[in-house]
């Protein structure tokens, strides 16, 4: 059979023409002589192969969904959920892969990819495989195979960035929607650079659709606090820039170096960037929330910056990690003092503000920690941890009143905050409000899962209020939860 000179179709048998009647078509409709809404008769394109009926969009959505099992059997309690709000713990997600800027940037870089097959609940994983479903689809017939795998990793990875850059100090993230926003971002691109022989009309409405699904997402995790925007932002950023670079200058499937110098690039980019925020942000967080997550060996580090901080004093990065590595040790007054000489030379850290704080806290010097916290919210009077800090400074002096008012503002600005109703509820409970009280460690208990500690709090304020066979359940349930944990 002949085949289409300007398409390369393959022309009917015994045909004399030497273009097929879709190249007629769209000929005519570029010259204006058919309408645009038009029907343009459907041909497969020449450089499309047939593929088998199993796509990587049904791949990546079967290893979201198995890594999700294995996390469910994981917990030993697969029945709690069945609830789709049920979330897991932060140990747990942390172990199957997911995002914390202080491993991240302390060299575990598989974070940045293994979080996104990673989901925190039946109800995450459930709307993320939706969007995945409809948009993977989209765009694995767009793109082709690997280089709608490629864009969708590099795009995942582009968030996960950002999203540790971020959030320095947690909580860990986990999700695919940073990726499908990578998604959708590169099919905007692609459809507003490149040249598609199809009604304007239908581009129109598959644009609308595009950008009706990226804005709703933003509002939306915007409204509801705990959503991780900043991973959805990086996404889609990522995936803007791989579409219009792929639709300018390797829109051709058949020219594959052209497109592998462009994923390249990207992901050098991504790579470069990811180096660029360890330097900016990262070294300083190299002990932050580490004696929970990982052990280093400290003794070295120590040693080493202290080094470094002999060749430059007034590094405040390198005196930055060195406090927290005395921390580790738990040699808090040098860690202290360490922190004062940082906020010397850095008067506007609020990172170093927050941690001497803590570490005022964890030493139980609450008038010091008071203070540290009252400069830190005048740095910065929407920080949720300076908030939290100064009201559990003011619950140490029994100024309980005035720690329920900084809990309220801390929530009030992330509602999400776990723990922070478990300390409302203590503070609530020493002033009498035994109600309230209640609500608080059922609000904690709803958030953060079950806790011996929660439990035996609740157990005294139902106890308090003459509510016998709740305290005796609540207390019986501490045990248990107890037994558990040193089993």
């Amino acid at each position: 059979m002949a085949n289409c000179v300007q398409c390369g179709r393959q022309l009917p048998a015994f045909s004399f023409k030497k273009i097929c009647q879709w190249c007629v078509q769209h000929e005519a409709a570029q010259r204006g002589e058919v309408g645009e809404d038009a029907k343009q008769r459907v041909m497969p394109a020449p450089w499309v192969r047939r593929e088998a009926t199993i796509t990587l969009t049904r791949v990546i959505f079967g290893i979201n969904v198995a890594v999700f099992l294995g996390m469910v059997l994981a917990t030993g309690d697969p029945l709690a959920f069945a609830n789709p709000l049920q979330d897991f713990s932060s140990q747990l997600t942390l172990h199957w892969g997911a995002n914390l800027a202080p491993l991240t940037f302390s060299g575990e870089w598989w974070r940045l990819l293994t979080c996104v097959f990673v989901h925190g609940s039946l109800l995450h994983i459930a709307f993320n495989m939706w969007c995945l479903w409809n948009l993977g689809a989209l765009s694995e017939s767009l793109y082709g195979r690997w280089t709608y795998l490629t864009v969708y990793l590099i795009s995942g990875a582009g968030a996960s960035l950002v999203s540790a850059a971020w959030h320095t100090l947690g909580p860990p993230s986990v999700g695919a929607s940073g990726a499908i926003f990578g998604l959708a971002g590169a099919l905007i691109a692609a459809f507003k650079l490149g040249e598609f022989s199809i009604p304007r009309s239908a581009l129109s409405g598959t644009m609308r659709s595009l950008a009706m699904f990226v804005l709703y997402n933003l509002v939306f995790g915007a409204a509801i606090g705990s959503t991780d925007n900043a991973a959805h932002i990086g996404g889609l950023v990522t995936g803007l820039i791989l579409g219009a670079l792929i639709a300018r200058i390797a829109p051709e499937h058949d020219r594959p170096l052209r497109r592998a110098g462009v994923l390249l690039f990207v992901t050098l980019l991504v790579g470069g960037s990811a180096l660029g925020v360890q330097r900016w942000r990262g070294y300083p967080m190299h002990f932050a929330l580490s004696a929970g997550y990982r052990q280093n060996d400290v003794n070295r580090m120590i040693a080493d910056l202290q080094k470094k901080i002999q060749r430059n004093p007034q590094d405040a990065s390198a005196r930055y990690s060195l406090a927290h590595a005395y921390f580790e040790k738990g040699q808090f007054s040098e860690g202290e003092a360490e922190l004062r000489r940082v906020l010397e030379l850095q008067p506007q850290n609020k990172a170093a503000e927050m941690d001497l704080g803590a570490a005022y806290l964890t030493q139980g010097q609450a008038k010091e920690a008071q203070q540290a916290f009252t400069k830190l919210l005048a740095l910065d009077p929407n920080h949720v941890g300076g908030h939290v800090g100064l009201g559990m400074a003011l619950a140490d002096q029994q100024n309980h009143q005035g720690a329920v008012e900084e809990y309220r503002a801390a929530l009030k600005l992330d509602p999400q905050s776990r723990g922070v109703y478990h300390q409302l509820g203590i503070s609530q409970a020493h002033l009498n409000q035994y109600d309230e009280a209640i609500v608080s460690y059922l609000k904690e208990r709803e958030q953060s899962g079950d806790d011996a500690d929660l439990e035996a709090a609740l157990a005294d304020a139902y106890q308090a209020k003459g509510m016998q066979q709740q305290a005796q359940d609540a207390r019986n349930k501490a045990a248990q939860l107890k037994s558990r944990d040193t089993d």
